[in-house]
């Protein structure tokens, strides 16, 4: 092999004139995948960060863009034609209060789902009490049971919900189970069978296209999603997977996290969401389900979604708006932190304001090029105000947003840019006090516990801060 590539090497070196070719064709390739990168119309941080990594690159840089790099697609008409479409209408709306009013129109302008109440919202902290409540709201279904998952793997906990998702089926309950193809690559169809075999049907978000090569495939485009809807009118969402990594009764290292279990309109948005992602990945038409009648509750509530079909960033929008609309306090709760301008801007403004504003991260997140790229970011928060807080030695998994004292967003969402414009991503922003000051108490417990990083903290240039240095540079492209 070796005596082959030096051969080749030389008969290279032979053609006349290779030196200009190559000059030639590496100067055409960059104009050309300059081009297509320009076209995005992303930020430019983000957009000088591809063409200076990819230049480096000749030609290997395609590949890796065409694989790895930002795409918009199209939600086979869904968005645009959900007036014509057989989709359920969204779910009744309420009249939020004045105060509440601009980021309430933001959302229903971003997403289509227009504010709504639940009549019940419960936080799950951890998986034990997410999965507890699972599986009894499950044993309760009668009409569907409808699921998407980022994370579905074949282990203790996946086998057991897999168990009672057949034991629905085999009663007579559709039970629809969409799955991520990168998240839950390890499910296999032998693990599936046996609920496919009672009835049930699996479909699989994004699967590779690698067979039609002159389609970008969809690598980098992810269902982060958490959805279960229970007969229209019980859902969980949040931050949980199905795994054994995030029960804590099963491992001492399991994920903190938290998820939410809802009852009443929200439910319906919930149900909107599942339905379009549902048809999406299918192909098929929407799912015509029975009307429900009108359930409102006290606990105003609107769902926000967000994906690379859609160039409003709506989570991320809501986000931002959120703490310019703050007026006490910010309290946000992220694994990955690597925020764009606008984020950082609005969270170093409120800190210069006076408010309190503080960040709870994970000591060491599950990649390492994230934690670094998230520290460089701590000196100018410290310097605006912001308390900083390292969870640990549990990875802190929860994704929550707190304003003042009736304003919270929880959901699947991290306060990065791949959850921000790659992933498609669905979270709640909650009006209720009584929910707020339940996320409040449960953030200064897991703060207390958190040591707090200061300025004077020892920053060792080769473990530290040229680390940082280094993941901030490519922090546009995580």
């Amino acid at each position: 092999m070796r005596d082959a590539l030096q051969d080749l090497w030389q008969a290279v070196a032979t053609i006349p004139h290779i030196g200009l070719y190559l000059t030639l064709g590496w100067l055409g390739y960059l104009l050309w995948l300059g081009g297509w990168i320009a076209l995005q119309k992303r930020e430019p941080a983000a957009t000088l960060s591809w063409l200076i990594s990819l230049a480096a690159l000749p030609y290997l840089g395609f590949l890796i863009y065409f694989f790895l790099g930002p795409q918009r697609i199209e939600r086979q008409r869904l968005r645009r034609t959900r007036s014509r479409a057989a989709l359920p209408p969204p779910p009744h709306g309420y009249l939020p209060s004045p105060e509440a009013i601009e980021l309430a129109k933001i959302g229903q302008a971003t997403t289509g789902l227009p504010p709504t109440t639940a009549t019940r919202a419960d936080l799950l902290i951890d998986g034990a009490a997410k999965y507890t409540a699972l599986l009894a709201a499950v044993a309760q279904a009668r009409e569907h049971v409808h699921l998407e998952y980022y994370i579905y793997l074949p282990d203790r906990t996946g086998t057991a919900l897999r168990d009672a998702l057949v034991e629905r089926a085999r009663a007579g309950v559709k039970v629809r189970l969409l799955l991520d193809a990168v998240g839950s690559g390890p499910t296999k169809q032998r693990f599936l069978q046996p609920l496919l075999d009672a009835g049930g049907e699996v479909a699989w978000f994004h699967p590779m296209r690698l067979r039609w090569f002159w389609k970008r495939p969809w690598l980098n485009l992810r269902t982060h999603r958490k959805i279960v809807v229970i007969d229209g009118a019980v859902a969980f969402t949040g931050g949980i997977n199905i795994t054994d990594e995030e029960d804590e009764r099963l491992r001492g290292d399991a994920y903190r996290d938290l998820h939410l279990r809802l009852e009443g309109d929200i439910v319906g948005a919930l149900q909107l969401v599942f339905i379009e992602d549902w048809a999406y990945a299918t192909g098929q038409p929407p799912l015509a389900l029975p009307h429900r009648a009108p359930q409102p509750g006290p606990v105003p509530a609107q769902v926000l979604v967000s994906g690379p079909d859609s160039p409003w960033e709506a989570i991320h929008r809501l986000h931002v708006g959120a703490i310019h609309a703050a007026r006490r306090r910010v309290w946000l709760v992220t694994p990955y932190f690597v925020p764009g301008e606008a984020a950082m801007m609005a969270l170093t403004s409120a800190a210069l304001g006076g408010l309190d504003v503080r960040l709870l991260v994970p000591k060491m997140s599950d990649s390492k090029l994230v934690t670094y790229a998230a520290r460089s970011y701590f000196d100018d928060l410290l310097a605006a105000g912001v308390r900083i807080h390292e969870y640990g030695p549990r990875l802190l998994h929860s994704k929550a947003l707190l304003c003042d004292d009736d304003l919270a967003i929880v959901g699947s969402a991290n306060f990065d840019h791949r959850s921000f414009r790659l992933n498609f991503e669905v979270s709640v922003l909650f009006r209720d006090a009584a929910l707020v000051a339940a996320l409040a108490e449960l953030i200064q417990r897991e703060c207390a516990h958190a040591p707090r990083i200061r300025d004077d903290r020892a920053r060792p240039l080769w473990r530290s801060r040229l680390p940082e240095a280094l993941a901030r540079l490519v922090s546009p492209l995580l």
